[in-house]
């Protein structure tokens, strides 16, 4: 069954916003299955014949995709297991270069004569695509690797765990929530498991185990026709069960709000959401004006995903994506002055897909390159984009960034986004200390609703929790609470950073970008963070 054939999430009853932005895609298999795996020199016999038909077509360069996806989804509600669901996609993608232009087939019939047709199709798509072609492809150079290998560094593999282990937890949840006087509450688990092989006619055949976890709930409390909610404060991460071992949580206080670092204590945090539902119903509303916010990693990742990751896209930035995902006010020429102003000298922004726990972490990306780390902000100035191989001649780069990704094997791989995460600052200071220099501010925790435009500049974003600080103390909660920016007077309004011991790492399972469109999982580290005089405003409507 092909991968858009079967779209499960529909039915499955979970809050409309995790519905509509996790894709869950392919055949149902048993958990037995799912932990079989595939041969690594079975699949290298399949790469080669596709490397090998491709280059006798014709084709100058050729790379292949075997790729096996496993996704598992528990999804409760209340008293009941809404759904459990095990699904596996699998099949071969290949790319290739003849007269100059890109040519893409894909097939999931992996029998000898079916790759080598997809090859040969593949070839003739470059050949009719070429006759539009203004100018050749240019790869930046790639030596290749042979045959080496890549692993989610996990210690618990989540498909091995029990479903009835997964299910007890999750009902566990639920109970906690409707103890503590919840009336609607729903819970969770994804897990995700790419098994990804990758060659090409450089020389490189490339085995990757990637794995990733996400822990999410609802909680909705209701009293005299009003409602409010609370959602998870976990971050989905690049790691196996271990993720939700409360032994091992590491906890940081920030004020009200207990945060976890490393690992996930999803009782414990069910538990503060279900009073942080009384205290929004009581909440009173936030009076517009000027306030110097303190943003938790659980709120700011979403502003660097938004206002930081996308507009650096270098294919968003020349134009490629503008029919759909938009442009970005990053222009090559505020790169190449050298001395762009993007934010004040505290904010330094790296990209990474190497760091540990993190959704994006792969040994090398979708094209064979190996992964690493580079400024995009630094010391306030815009100094790099994120690239793939053939835009890196465009910034003058000597080799691509690693920046290439395709969400399936039968998805033409493209520049997508890698973990971008703003530094911590190097002076010793934790939250509760940030907090106790500020005379009128809010405190503002988790994603909530917000508002971009298409050139990544002027945004809206509120929070699942907002408190009022005065004269450096934390009074109580507000509601309606948005804040209102442009990205340039955001970043530079950036003032603070906690330290390294704050820092921790937020993201998202599923950033669409692409035509067709396609999915990628990505994180955004960050400590506690302060912006002084930024506009805050009351999105409350009265009826």
């Amino acid at each position: 069954m092909r991968r858009r054939d079967f779209l499960y999430l529909s039915g499955v009853g979970l809050g409309v916003s995790v519905a509509q932005s996790i894709p869950l895609v392919g055949k149902a298999i048993s958990i037995e299955e799912s932990l079989r795996p595939v041969e690594v020199q079975l699949k290298k016999k399949m790469a080669d014949v596709a490397l090998n038909a491709a280059r006798s077509k014709g084709a100058s360069y050729a790379d292949v995709r075997i790729g096996r996806y496993l996704n598992q989804v528990i999804a409760t509600r209340e008293h009941q297991v809404q759904n459990i669901a095990n699904t596996e996609s699998y099949g071969l993608g290949i790319r290739v270069i003849a007269n100059g232009s890109w040519g893409f087939a894909a097939t999931n019939h992996l029998d000898n004569d079916s790759i080598a047709k997809a090859a040969e199709m593949a070839v003739a798509i470059a050949r009719g695509n070429s006759r539009l072609l203004t100018e050749p492809v240019q790869l930046a150079p790639q030596k290749g690797f042979g045959e080496v290998s890549w692993k989610t560094p996990i210690e618990i593999n989540a498909f091995e765990v029990p479903v009835k282990e997964k299910i007890d937890l999750l009902l566990d949840v639920n109970q906690q929530a409707l103890k503590g006087g919840a009336k609607f509450v729903n819970s969770n688990l994804f897990m995700v498991n790419e098994q990804k092989y990758f060659a090409s006619t450089e020389g490189s055949y490339i085995d990757q185990d990637i794995h990733r976890i996400w822990p999410t709930f609802t909680v909705t409390k209701i009293e005299a026709g009003k409602f409010e909610t609370r959602n998870a404060l976990s971050a989905p991460m690049g790691m196996g069960f271990e993720y939700l071992q409360p032994k091992e949580t590491e906890k940081i206080k920030g004020g009200p709000v207990t945060l976890y670092k490393k690992r996930y204590d999803m009782l414990e945090d069910v538990k503060e959401a279900t009073m942080h539902v009384t205290e929004k119903l009581k909440a009173k509303p936030v009076e517009p004006g000027k306030y110097d916010l303190v943003l938790d990693p659980s709120h700011l990742f979403l502003t660097i995903h938004e206002s930081v990751g996308h507009p650096t896209e270098l294919d968003r930035v020349l134009g490629y994506e503008a029919n759909f995902a938009g442009t970005s006010f990053l222009t090559l020429d505020k790169w190449q002055s050298g001395k762009f102003n993007f934010g004040s000298k505290k904010v330094n922004i790296l990209a990474d897909k190497t760091q540990q726990d993190s959704l994006g972490a792969v040994g090398y990306d979708d094209e064979g390159v190996k992964c690493g780390q580079w400024n995009l902000i630094k010391d306030g100035i815009l100094v790099n984009y994120q690239t793939i191989r053939d835009q890196a001649h465009i910034l003058g780069l000597k080799a691509s960034q690693g920046c290439c990704y395709a969400d399936s094997w039968d998805s033409i791989p493209f520049q997508r986004m890698p973990n971008v995460s703003l530094a911590p600052g190097e002076v010793p200071l934790s939250a509760a200390e940030m907090v106790k220099n500020v005379e009128k501010g809010i405190y503002m925790f988790g994603r909530n609703s917000y508002s971009i435009d298409q050139q990544r500049y002027n945004f809206q974003f509120s929070a699942q929790l907002a408190y009022e600080i005065k004269e450096g103390k934390i009074v109580g909660l507000l509601k309606d609470a948005a804040y209102q920016s442009n990205t340039q007077e955001f970043w530079n309004s950036c003032v603070q950073l906690c330290d390294q011991k704050d820092y921790r790492l937020g993201g998202t399972f599923s950033d669409g970008k692409g035509q067709p469109s396609q999915a990628s999982a990505v994180s955004h580290g960050c400590p506690t963070s302060r912006f002084n005089g930024v506009n805050v405003i009351n999105t409350g409507r009265k009826i």
